[in-house]
């Protein structure tokens, strides 16, 4: 069974910074290119970025120079390190696993709400 389980969201003030966390089963970790996305309040799913198999990264524009993706092969997990938090950074937050072929997993989501 692949489980794909964030952790790491909260509350937190604008300014300042959250890790999450995706820990995965079932799957070779190392083949997929992991993703977080996010969804805010009446907004559609968006991509905020992503790292291949390869180490590869790419971030969204919103994002770039504020969150940092990785990942460690040995823990099966990928992680997203966001500072320097906006408003507008509030959503729920999904981990997604997408293999070079093959079904594409999603986490349950977790929420993050930037607010003072």
């Amino acid at each position: 069974q692949v489980q794909l389980v964030e952790s790491g969201g909260g509350l937190v003030q604008p300014g300042g910074s959250l890790r999450l966390s995706c820990a995965v089963s079932g799957i070779i970790f190392r083949r997929y290119t992991m993703g977080w996305y996010r969804q805010g309040p009446g907004k559609q799913r968006e991509l905020v970025a992503g790292i291949t198999n390869g180490g590869r990264t790419n971030y969204a524009d919103s994002v770039e120079g504020r969150f940092t993706i990785s990942r460690d092969n040995a823990k099966n997990t990928v992680y997203l390190q966001m500072n320097s938090l906006k408003p507008e950074d509030t959503a729920v937050y999904y981990c997604n696993a997408n293999p070079p072929t093959g079904p594409i997993y999603w986490g349950q989501g977790t929420q993050v709400t930037v607010s003072s």
